[in-house]
């Protein structure tokens, strides 16, 4: 696979001031060398395209740090199914902590169109000394005391019903962070979370420093069962928890290994989870397990369990089973895995394991607190059945109890089963355009179920015809998505019905939805063009296919913002090409990524697409680096023209770096031009002796 590497020296425009509670956020395409005008301490970058990226940093003392993965721990994100989707259209790379450095190099491999940079400055302070402490638990730094910034929280807290395992991981940056640091690199990760990957908030539900200190994670309650964002397909039902620093060759600090056993040994006794155990488990879906695929994990796994990661490093990934070892051994006894199974009307049976031979008691109450059955027994299982036949309709309280060093476990039997509804119904997008030009080919219904149905969903016309069916099938309750394919539909406005039949009701929900093929095909002659009068790509043809006549706008955007209006008027039905110089109103059109929007209006609606180019008018830089070998410098992909005493020759080169020019006899005269990929050319090197 061709290496393609971009050496980027980023100028980074003064951040705006930051909020008190958190860092500030600069992100910056990278396209063009400069100076660096600011520093950071944190930085992560996405990118579009198929492709891989690594980068290196240099420190403010001068030192480059060793080329890293953009993207280690690549499933460090929220379920697919899960409405916390976050950027769409860009791979997302993990925060590293820097230090405080002022340059940046990026390598791509393989096909990478645009990449993004999200710079963030570092504020290290100590932690004021206010933290959470609830029975059993560690000592746990509050939000408050490492100063989240709730008001960039997106949304509110999602729950499982219950815990079942807990995912380690490391965060991948540095291991050379002070104390003091280590607050602002959750403040930093917390950031890049929210406002760059456009996650609800931090993707982990705890981390520890290696000194140490245990930081509370997504907000929600650090006693509850809060979805996080940290293992794609296997969020919900976990507890995340992200060790700083990396841990591929080295193992974690004692005073981590000892946070870590305290906060996992207490957060799965709350659960009741026996650390030694292991469990089989349906992914929610990622790279690696498709949805619904089994997995077999232990109670503490590590990250790459779940997916394609080397998270959380190999070494703290060999601690595992003896971390869980530990975990066992502290803060017996325990309770584990409480069930109950049976409801009212019949016999209710309550079972549960101790780590230890105890007496036990298990107690049910009803809704006015009354003692209406209980039973106990002696041993490490507890094992005791309720006859409910003759209870009466409601719902009852039930504990399993072992003594006051053990933690009951508590639940509720017999509550009303929930109405069948759907909710939250809606197409994504309204208007699917299945022209197969790859742009709104087919599109997506999605909905909630209170309880499990039998959903069918068809697509009727304005008469109430069926014109489609889209899916059909049993269902959970839950989140739901079926996709829209529509390839054999007319063009035109319609229905998509949704029917859910439970065992004795059936609901319906509607939601309208339009089939439109009007515009399609929307691109560029070329992917860059280079408007700046040297007669090279100076213009950029802007075609669609329109297969209706339609009142047409074409613009251009940068970062969704208005740059310039190409086109307004009526168009026929057929292909159409637009050419653009690059004019706008005011100023010059700088270099850098934009997108041509083209929005199309007929009596079927309205439809809008986007295609994306970029422009480069600056030259490239050649210079003389030696004499003797003859080589010389450049900062990115050309073609050299080289006039060397007085023969013409010339050389490719498909990456910055030295360029060695071979010379038999000593060079007396020596003039070189170096070409970009658009044909702007440098200002002439010339060497004379």
């Amino acid at each position: 696979m061709k290496l393609l590497r971009a050496a980027l020296f980023l100028l980074l425009a003064t951040p705006a001031a930051a909020q008190a509670a958190g860092p500030s956020l600069v992100a910056r395409d990278l396209r063009a060398p400069g100076p660096a005008a600011h520093r950071f301490a944190m930085v992560g970058l996405h990118w579009q395209g198929p492709g891989t990226v690594s980068f290196r940093t240099r420190s403010v003392d001068g030192t480059w740090s060793r080329w890293r993965p953009a993207a280690p721990e690549a499933e460090d994100r929220p379920d697919r199914e899960s409405p916390e989707r976050g950027a769409a259209g860009w791979q997302i790379g993990n925060p590293f902590w820097t230090g405080l450095s002022d340059r940046l190099e990026v390598r791509k491999r393989g096909r990478v169109r645009r990449v993004r940079a999200y710079f963030l400055d570092g504020r290290a302070e100590r932690v004021p000394p206010r933290t959470l402490s609830l029975a059993g638990s560690p000592a746990i730094v509050s939000r408050l005391s490492w100063r989240a910034n709730e008001a960039i929280r997106r949304a509110a807290p999602l729950y499982a019903g219950s815990l079942r395992f807990a995912v380690v991981h490391h965060t991948a940056g540095t291991n050379n962070y002070s104390r003091a640091e280590s607050a602002a690199i959750v403040r930093g990760i917390m950031t890049y979370h929210v406002q760059g990957n456009g996650w609800n908030d931090i993707g982990y539900n705890f981390l520890v420093d290696k000194y140490g200190q245990v930081f509370e994670g997504r907000y929600g309650g650090i006693d509850r069962n809060v979805i996080g964002a940290h293992a794609q397909g296997f969020n919900t039902g976990s507890v995340g928890v992200a060790v700083i620093g990396n841990y591929d060759g080295t193992r974690i600090s004692p005073a981590a290994r000892d946070a870590l056993v305290r906060l996992l040994a207490w957060r799965l006794d709350l659960g009741h989870v026996d650390p030694l155990s292991t469990l089989t488990w349906a992914s929610g879906g990622n790279a690696r397990y498709p949805g619904g695929v089994p997995v077999l994990l232990r109670a503490v796994s590590g990250h790459r369990d779940t997916g394609f990661t080397e998270c959380p490093g190999n070494a703290l990934y060999a601690q595992l089973d003896e971390l869980a070892g530990a975990i066992g051994q502290t803060g017996l006894p325990k309770l584990y895995t409480p069930a109950v199974r049976g409801n009212l009307g019949g016999p209710v049976r309550f079972t549960g394991r101790l780590s230890t031979a105890l007496p036990w008691t298990v107690s049910v109450t009803d809704s006015g607190g009354n003692r209406v059955a209980g039973g106990g027994g002696t041993g490490a299982a507890v094992d005791w059945t309720w006859d409910a036949t003759a209870a009466a309709a409601g719902t009852y309280a039930w504990t399993i109890e072992a003594g006051p060093a053990v933690l009951p476990a508590r639940g509720t039997v017999g509550a009303k089963p929930a109405a069948l509804a759907i909710t939250h119904a809606a197409a994504i997008p309204s208007v699917v355009s299945p022209n197969a030009d790859g742009f709104d080919d087919t599109g997506l219904i999605s909905f909630r179920l209170t309880t499990p149905a039998t959903v069918t969903a068809t697509l009727v016309d304005a008469a109430g015809a069926t014109v489609a069916t889209v899916g059909t099938g049993p269902k959970p309750a839950g989140e739901q998505r079926l996709t829209i394919v529509v390839d054999n539909v007319r063009d035109g406005r319609y229905t998509l019905v949704l029917r859910a039949r439970g065992t004795t009701t059936e609901v319906t929900a509607r939601v309208p939805v339009a089939v439109n093929r009007t515009l399609g095909y929307v691109g560029t002659s070329e992917h860059v063009f280079s408007p700046n009068g040297d007669g090279r790509l100076d213009t950029i043809d802007l075609g669609f296919l329109l297969v209706k006549p339609a009142a047409v706008r074409v613009r251009v955007l940068r970062d969704r913002k208005w740059v310039a209006n190409v086109f307004k008027g009526q168009l026929s039905s057929g292909a159409q090409t637009i050419p653009w110089d690059g004019k706008k109103p005011q100023g010059r059109l700088r270099d850098g990524d934009y997108d041509v929007e083209v929005i199309a209006a007929n009596e079927l609606g309205t439809v809008s697409q986007r295609a994306q180019f970029s422009v480069d008018t600056a030259p490239p830089s050649v210079r003389l680096y030696s004499v003797r070998p003859l080589r010389v410098r450049v900062l990115e992909p050309v073609h050299l023209v080289i006039q060397l005493n007085g023969k013409w020759k010339t050389i490719d080169r498909g990456r910055p770096g030295l360029v060695p020019i071979p010379t038999p006899a000593p060079v007396r005269k020596l003039r070189v031009i170096a070409y970009d990929g658009v044909g702007n050319a440098s200002a002439p090197l010339t060497y004379r002796r």
